[in-house]
């Protein structure tokens, strides 16, 4: 796949064009538009002059190369320079081609995260509370906000389920590789013979919704009000604070118990329920579009197993790219995380690439 010289000419004007548009405009939602579309171009538009420059540079020493007039030293000092600078060429045209890759128009956007205990039991709960934590501690890291929708503590500790929301600039571009069966192999706490167990637990990954992205008609819906169940002393058992949300087209159903307020339950009730619309609309499109893709970093399924911890060794495994770590205490804590999502990533990259190379 070569740079296409007409594609990279249209993105420079576009950017001249909406600069010049924007020191003329004075309509705020247009600026907010443009100022977003400028973001976005600004860094192809620095990628195209470094690979120009570079582009130039390796053209200049390759000329003085083949120079037969010119001096022997000066031909010899650009054989050696003109390596490093096809190497600086080279990347300089990677980094615009993963750039004009197509992008997830929800990358950007903040997340609903779902972890919910699979096989295993008690230290199945146990296992989902420790994964959570874990992405709790990765987003303190990158100063994302997170907040809990909903909670169901396990009898030992852990969580049977839990519902969080994150905040904060590109946390789906992150966070969008965790979504399905994590595993953990290790001597639970209770086991006296020193048995490694096996158990499991699902986390979800969706892009938060807005108004705007899906309507959920009120004739649509069911709406249920009950007693929230659970501790909170005598208030919740007086109090229909706790909302169930059912949507009829899809089946989806959300039930909303934290907070005292009735009001604050159905309005964190509907946002749950619009990303989880959003998402089966994706799911649906996606399928659609990868219907033929051979080559793909996961397929996003809740029920597919990604990723083993593996406690006695001291070990996590993501069998999507086959990449072990002997890191597990660093990624549980949220630190080494990153290694394995930008490995991921890198992965899924490399698969659009040659799916453009191909086309």
């Amino acid at each position: 796949m070569s740079l296409p010289a007409t594609k990279l000419d249209a993105i420079l004007a576009r950017h001249t064009a909406v600069l010049e548009r924007l020191s003329n405009e004075h309509d705020a939602e247009t600026i907010v538009a443009l100022s977003r579309e400028r973001a976005e171009l600004e860094p192809v538009v620095e990628a195209i002059a470094l690979w120009r420059k570079a582009e130039s540079e390796a053209h200049d020493l390759h000329h003085v190369m083949m120079d037969q007039t010119a001096d022997a030293e000066l031909r010899s000092m650009a054989e050696i320079e003109i390596i490093p600078a096809r190497e600086a060429l080279a990347q300089a045209e990677h980094a615009i081609k993963l750039l004009l890759l197509p992008k997830d128009a929800a990358d950007e956007r903040s997340v609903v995260l779902e972890v919910r205990a699979g096989t295993g039991g008690d230290e199945a709960a146990l296992f989902a509370g420790a994964l959570f934590r874990m992405y709790q501690r990765y987003a303190d890291l990158r100063r994302w906000k997170v907040e809990v929708l909903s909670e169901s503590e396990g009898t030992v500790g852990g969580y049977k389920e839990i519902i969080a929301e994150i905040r904060g600039k590109g946390v789906f571009a992150r966070l969008k590789y965790e979504s399905g069966v994590h595993r953990v192999q290790r001597v639970p706490d209770t086991e006296t013979s020193g048995r490694i167990h096996t158990s499991a637990a699902t986390v979800a990954v969706l892009p938060l919704a807005e108004d705007v992205d899906i309507k959920l008609d009120d004739k649509d819906l069911v709406i249920e009000t009950m007693r929230a169940g659970g501790a909170g002393g005598q208030h919740v058992n007086k109090t229909e604070s706790a909302i169930r949300i059912t949507h009829v087209p899809t089946g989806l159903t959300v039930m909303m118990q934290e907070e005292r307020s009735q009001h604050r339950n159905k309005a964190k009730a509907l946002d749950l329920l619009r990303s989880r619309v959003f998402d089966l609309e994706r799911q649906k499109l996606d399928a659609a579009r990868s219907a033929d893709r051979r080559n793909q970093v996961g397929s996003g399924d809740r029920s597919e197993r990604i990723r083993t911890y593996n406690f006695p060794q001291g070990r996590v495994t993501d069998h999507r790219i086959n990449l072990t770590l002997y890191k597990l205490p660093q990624v549980v804590e949220g630190e080494a995380l990153d290694e394995l999502i930008d490995a991921l990533i890198t992965e899924h990259q490399a698969a659009l690439l040659a799916e453009e190379q191909d086309a």
